[in-house]
């Protein structure tokens, strides 16, 4: 996401900027400096520079929506887990009441002696 600057025999060059340099430039973002003048300054455009200020505003807030996991999720997703099983137990026999009911018996399963 960076963008191009020209070299002295004019071609063009990919200009990159790693994570930290980014977030050192949306915090001048956000410490009130003007997109146009870092845009002009670092040679990156308005909309890169928006774009980067909405992606790290966005991963801000989600991170502050998020908690600490603790034993409560553990048995959350046991509890989830024996739903899901007990969901299928009763879909099962339901399906099979249903049959019943219609004289439509299962299979038999012959003996394996």
């Amino acid at each position: 996401m960076g963008s191009a600057r020209q070299t002295n025999s004019g071609a063009e060059v990919k200009k990159r900027f790693s994570a930290q340099r980014k977030m050192e430039v949306v915090s001048r973002l956000l410490k009130g400096e003007s997109l146009e003048t870092l845009s002009r300054e670092l040679v990156v455009t308005a909309a890169n520079l928006s774009s980067w200020r909405d992606t790290f505003l966005a991963a801000g807030a989600s991170a502050l929506k998020s908690r600490e996991s603790d034993s409560r999720d553990v048995e959350i997703s046991k509890l989830r887990s024996k739903v899901g099983e007990l969901t299928m137990d009763n879909e099962l026999l339901n399906e099979k009441i249903d049959r019943l009911e219609t004289d439509r018996p299962f299979a038999w399963r012959r003996s394996r002696r």
